[in-house]
């Protein structure tokens, strides 16, 4: 009960800092990447490190299977997180995994754990061999979002490399049916620059990923926040030429 009462209050206290924040905020604000990053950041103050996240609205029609925005970006300083990864391989190629770095490695065993609902990591590699017995857990890892991928570079016999970067600072994007998407690109404890960086590289990368069959405005908005902080509109003109 000791615990619950704190949390309560916690819970309130957050709460109604972030009314006075909201209340203080002029909501029709647009503002550029930086002042936003510098905003956002001086809001953040949870008792934890905070997680600095990005909202960009697309003028795709997802329901089109040829207007799918997906893909994966290096974060050159990285998201902040230990990401745990795990690896489908056998043999030498298991080995190599665990060299990399992966956190758990295996095969039929691992399908097995999975299977039961035991999956203690945030992003799943494959070598092509093993897609067999990964594409049987399709509609576990399927709607967690943990699928590998050719295309994301996550079904590779580069595991070392694909370890690497995923441990590094590799984030995947994937629009929402409504055409959002939504990343965090890194935490509140990073200095502005490198909150400006990550943001740029992952505009960059979504720029790139823009259909071919798509027409009319792209990039439509674009916020960003923190966990438990406010939102603020970004200034497309200024992301755009982030992206250039």
């Amino acid at each position: 009960m000791a615990k619950k009462e704190k949390a309560a209050k916690v819970k309130s206290a957050y709460t109604k800092r972030l009314r006075k924040v909201r209340e203080a905020q002029d909501t029709t604000q647009i503002w550029s990447l930086e002042d936003a990053v510098k905003y956002i950041k001086s809001n953040a103050t949870a008792k934890f490190d905070e997680t600095i996240e990005i909202a960009i609205n697309l003028g795709i029609d997802t329901k089109q299977s040829d207007q799918n925005v997906r893909g994966m970006v290096i974060l050159p300083n990285g998201t902040g997180k230990n990401v745990r990864v795990a690896v489908f391989a056998k043999g030498p190629k298991a080995e190599e995994a665990k060299k990399a770095g992966a956190d758990v490695v295996g095969d039929d065993d691992l399908a097995q754990r999975v299977q039961k609902g035991d999956m203690p990591f945030e992003r799943v590699i494959a070598t092509p061999d093993m897609m067999g017995t990964v594409g049987k857990l399709g509609q576990i890892l399927g709607p967690k979002g943990l699928m590998p991928n050719p295309k994301l570079g996550t079904v590779t016999m580069d595991v070392t490399s694909a370890v690497k970067a995923a441990k590094g600072g590799s984030v995947e994007f994937r629009a929402q049916k409504e055409g959002i998407v939504h990343v965090g690109v890194g935490k509140a404890s990073f200095d502005e620059k490198k909150l400006c960086e990550n943001i740029r590289a992952l505009l960059d990368a979504v720029v790139k990923a823009k259909p071919a069959t798509m027409k009319g405005n792209y990039l439509r908005k674009a916020s960003l926040s923190s966990t438990m902080g406010p939102g603020v509109k970004l200034e497309l003109a200024s992301l755009l030429r982030a992206a250039a």
